[in-house]
């Protein structure tokens, strides 16, 4: 199979599995954002809040959990969330659909353009669908997921889907 074709087919297989996630529930968005860590450093100059240890974040079904949080902000709201440090998402895209989580080393979520890019050791998982590479990208609002190894094809990018109708 060409790389393009693989990485077409990938993207196809995995919508499949995760298709419920492309949205949060609705109410979330309207949910307010609690944050809790050991410390917490405010630049108002910046808009950058830096949480540092045990940190956990939730908004309505979404929770992050990582050991150092910058929340950057700008007269909108919340732009961008970049978590580091046994990161942990969760989110839950409709009351009848699954919770999906992630986990990784790194999360750089672009708010704005609905964009989460998980790195080092990523790993996608709803129910027993499990999807790993060094670096997941996903687009919440296409549902389109990218996959890549790491640097120089090291590692290969892994996917274990249940059959339909299997004990979930």
């Amino acid at each position: 199979m060409k790389p393009n074709n693989t990485r077409l087919w990938l993207a196809a297989l995995l919508s499949l599995s995760i298709s419920g996630t492309s949205l949060a529930l609705p109410s979330d968005r309207n949910q307010p954002i609690h944050v809790s860590a050991d410390t917490a450093t405010i630049d108002d100059n910046t808009g950058i809040t830096t949480y540092s240890g045990n940190v956990e974040i939730a908004q309505g079904t979404l929770k992050i959990n990582a050991r150092n949080v910058d929340l950057h902000r700008t007269a909108s709201g919340v732009s961008r969330i970049l978590a580091t440090g046994d990161v942990k998402f969760e989110q839950q895209a409709a009351k009848d659909k699954p919770v999906t989580n992630a986990y990784g080393e790194r999360m750089d979520y672009q708010v704005n353009r609905q964009e989460i890019t998980i790195t080092g050791q990523a790993r996608v998982v709803q129910q027993k669908d499990t999807f790993t590479g060094q670096k997941i990208v996903y687009n919440l609002e296409k549902s389109l997921v990218n996959a890549f190894s790491g640097e120089g094809g090291q590692g290969r990018v892994q996917m274990v889907i249940q059959p339909k109708g299997a004990a979930q």
